[in-house]
């Protein structure tokens, strides 16, 4: 990539787009963008000095990114083919490359950690990044949601020899990697509009956990169906070399013993709340005790990280009214979710308001999906959010509201679902989901709080 000097960015807004883009302008290139509609995160990257615009200038092109042997065109598959200004880099010869295989090309000169499986990566990659900050060894990052103790989705050090990565199932996208070590946190079954059926999709981490350097080490949660000699395992309550238990929640923080053949650590305080959490922090402190940092700083970093926006996210936290954001799309984060929910707040009313994401996920864990939204005390559904899918027969918010056994359900618009928290009739909500749902957060946190 030397020899380049600017780098251009088609669907600059993404999660994974915008942290690459801030490692180039981090570098001092000239950096630019387009993206369909302006966010936050748009609107960070701007403030950074970064150009983004939101309308697709089709050949005009920027001057200063017209040159195709000095400027590096990186572009999501998200954004359509015939974009128009996809359309010009490819028809003048421009360099371009995929999100993925720029971050493998990134990460080759350093020792990259990844952080690879169906939940958790996020958060996972999250707090790994946040100990090694905090730790002698420091590290870069790029992660694939905004860390809240950084407040961005980038980090740097120029001295560090790790980087940790987010490593992405979605488009086999993680096989482009070249990772020295890695945390698996799950192979459930996700992504089958791409993979078609489970078997290849624990084919895919397979292939991406024989990637791992010979000299480096697999952390996978116990569950996690992959084979590889240099592995250890993990778990809450179950026979593992890193087991976590006693999980308590006590005056807002939340604790944990963990034990290996060794060792055991009492009282772990962790920053963020969840069942699920734990179970990320667990292999976060193998990866870390692998790496050389010490139990003291491994410590203090779980008890001061944030965690991530979206991910059991507290908007609102008064002891009448509780009111968490969460990104869970798939039936196991839900459960997870809900699970926690009923630890902290047991015998209260819950009402949560869920997004189902993509036609196909809904379609593929229908069932699982009723099964656990039937757990909440009430449960609002908003419309499907298709993202880049064509909508499927028989497949509708409709459909699933009749499959959740709850005497409490509503289908509603998303205008209809802020006017029903209004009623304030539950101590606790939640909002869940990975597509546009969090345009209301706000809305929803207003309505509650006033």
């Amino acid at each position: 990539m030397n020899q380049f000097e600017c780098a251009y960015f088609v669907g600059i807004g993404g999660i994974g787009m915008s942290a690459i883009a801030r490692f180039f302008n981090d570098l001092g290139w000239n950096v630019a963008g387009y993206d369909k509609t302006e966010t936050p995160l748009t609107k960070m990257l701007v403030t950074e000095g970064i150009d983004v615009h939101f309308d697709d200038l089709k050949g005009e092109i920027p001057a200063g990114f017209r040159d195709n042997e000095k400027c590096l065109v990186v572009f999501t598959p998200a954004i359509p083919n015939d974009l128009g200004e996809l359309v010009f880099f490819r028809e003048n010869d421009f360099t371009l490359y995929k999100r993925a295989e720029v971050l493998g090309m990134i990460t080759r000169n350093s020792k990259a950690i990844g952080v690879a499986g169906t939940h958790g990566k996020t958060t996972t990659s999250s707090m790994l990044a946040y100990i090694l900050d905090q730790s002698k060894l420091k590290c870069n990052a790029f992660l694939g949601g905004i860390s809240t103790n950084f407040n961005s989705n980038y980090i740097s050090s120029k001295e560090s020899e790790y980087t940790i990565i987010e490593a992405d199932e979605f488009d086999r996208s993680f096989l482009q990697l070249m990772p020295f070590s890695s945390i698996l946190t799950s192979t459930d079954a996700d992504h089958l509009d791409i993979y078609g059926e489970p078997d290849d999709l624990l084919a895919g981490f397979q292939n991406y956990v024989d990637l791992i350097d010979s000299n480096g080490i697999l952390i996978r949660h116990i569950n996690a169906n992959v084979q590889t000699e240099n592995a250890v395992t993990y778990a809450i309550d179950k026979n593992a070399d890193y087991i976590g238990s006693n999980l308590k929640f006590e005056n807002g923080r939340f604790y944990f013993d963990m034990k290996t053949k060794d060792s055991t650590w009492k009282n772990i305080e962790l920053g963020i709340a969840g069942i699920h959490n734990v179970e990320n922090a667990i292999a976060c402190i193998a990866m870390s005790i692998y790496l050389g940092i010490s139990e003291p700083e491994i410590r203090q970093a779980l008890a001061s990280f944030q965690g991530v926006k979206r991910r059991f996210e507290y908007q609102v936290n008064e002891a009448s009214i509780v009111y968490i954001d969460d990104y869970a799309h798939h039936p196991t984060e839900i459960e997870a979710l809900i699970s926690s929910i009923r630890l902290l707040y047991p015998n209260k009313r819950i009402t949560g308001i869920f997004q189902p994401h993509l036609y196909s996920r809904t379609r593929d864990f229908f069932s699982d999906f009723a099964e656990q939204l039937s757990r909440l005390d009430e449960v609002i559904l908003l419309p499907i959010y298709p993202a880049r899918e064509e909508p499927i027969e028989g497949i509708t918010s409709d459909a699933l509201l009749l499959a959740i056994q709850s005497a409490n359900k509503l289908l509603l618009s998303p205008e209809g679902a802020i006017e029903h928290c209004s009623s304030r009739g539950s101590d606790v909500y939640l909002t869940i989901g990975a597509g546009d749902i969090d345009k209301i957060i706000d809305s929803i946190k207003n309505t509650l709080t006033t």
